[in-house]
């Protein structure tokens, strides 16, 4: 029983990747392959348009090209169908993400949400160690979220850079 209070209490606590950060990342990702979706269907038209400018030669070689191209283009087309698929189980993951939350939930509030919070201090301060690091370690973020290039630029000098390299 006490184990499993220490285990909701890190369900609970802040930086243990909550459900709500779960299911922001998981939008993130939906949101990213849309962005690469949209910006390779916009490119694929465009080249469209290109090979139908082709077409107008009348050189038998170009126009074979040209199909050949046409190919390929379909092709990526069809592709680009996996944004659709991968929001849809995304979708699916994160309905899931809910119901488990309903339940850890449920459990929480039969603990009760002090007590919880308690263990939750008793747990940060056992890890406390390791939390610098894993700071450094957020991996990509949301733009809004993640530090500029001019940011990460000021955290180190010339000098700082010149003796990582020797």
């Amino acid at each position: 029983m006490n184990k499993m209070r220490r285990e909701l209490a890190v369900l609970q606590g802040d930086d243990a990747g909550s459900f709500v950060t779960m299911a922001d990342t998981l939008d993130a990702i939906v949101e990213n392959t849309e962005t690469a979706s949209n910006a390779i269907l916009e490119s694929m038209e465009a080249i469209e348009e290109m090979v139908g400018e082709l077409r107008q030669s009348t050189d038998p070689t170009v126009a074979a090209v040209c199909g050949r191209i046409t190919e390929r283009s379909n092709q990526v087309f069809e592709a680009c169908s996996f944004q659709d698929l991968t929001g849809q189980r995304i979708t699916r993951v994160v309905n899931s993400l809910k119901f488990i939350e309903e339940r850890v939930s449920a459990m929480v509030r039969m603990w009760g949400k002090e007590e919880l919070a308690k263990v939750v201090e008793e747990v940060k301060r056992e890890a406390e160690p390791l939390a610098e690091e894993r700071i450094l370690l957020h991996g990509p973020q949301r733009e809004g979220v993640a530090h500029t290039q001019d940011e990460v630029d000021k955290l180190f000098s010339q000098d700082d850079i010149d003796k990582l390299f020797g």
